[in-house]
């Protein structure tokens, strides 16, 4: 129903694809959501990477700026739309909530987006770790650390598994948390709404 080792799989096989070939795979249902919001966190990723560089311009900074937005905004997005499916799929089966039941303050979908980051993560200590030009304390940094992701990660996993395992046996409550990001909204930045109300001369 909730598969989540193959969503975990799909993270990890989906980073060192796209860094070869920047298709999409197929896929339906739950999975077919978590590729894209997977997608987004390692466009993501990789525009975070440019903005840090010091060698681009600060053109180039502006529009890799806009581009962090956009993607946070759509990240975000897709996180919500993970939680519908769940709430969607929830509602079908009619499961009929404790009265006692807990309600979690991280919803599953935040937590496979924090999956979807640390396996990036993940990834990119690899390449760290495997740096022929890098001093053996360099690499033994890494390794310590990649040891540490590898098993937050999994953590990360039970805990999302756990979840909703609970909430199909109606021991925990599901529900989406909107985020309502503000900033990208023309209506609810004062910036934008007072500039397009004041343009200038």
């Amino acid at each position: 129903m909730f598969n989540i080792p193959a969503i975990a799989a799909m993270q990890v096989d989906t980073i060192a694809q796209w860094h070869l070939d920047t298709s999409m795979p197929s896929a339906d249902a739950m999975l077919a959501i978590a590729i894209q919001q997977h997608r987004f966190n390692y466009d993501l990723w990789h525009e975070e990477d440019i903005a840090r560089s010091p060698d681009v311009t600060d053109a180039q900074i502006a529009q890799v700026k806009r581009n962090i937005d956009r993607l946070n905004q759509k990240r975000n997005d897709w996180i919500e739309k993970l939680d519908d499916f769940i709430t969607d799929t929830i509602d079908s089966m009619s499961i009929v909530v404790a009265p006692d039941a807990r309600q979690n303050s991280e919803t599953p979908g935040s937590i496979i987006d924090r999956m979807s980051i640390m396996a990036l993560r993940i990834y990119h200590l690899q390449e760290q770790l495997e740096r022929t030009d890098a001093a053996p304390e360099h690499r033994a940094k890494v390794a310590g650390r990649l040891a540490i992701c590898q098993t937050q990660r999994l953590d990360l996993q039970t805990c999302v598994e756990q979840l909703l395992d609970d909430v199909i046996l109606g021991k925990k409550r599901h529900r989406t948390y909107r985020q309502f990001k503000m900033y990208n909204d023309p209506t609810m930045n004062p910036y934008l709404y007072n500039a397009k109300l004041n343009p200038a001369a």
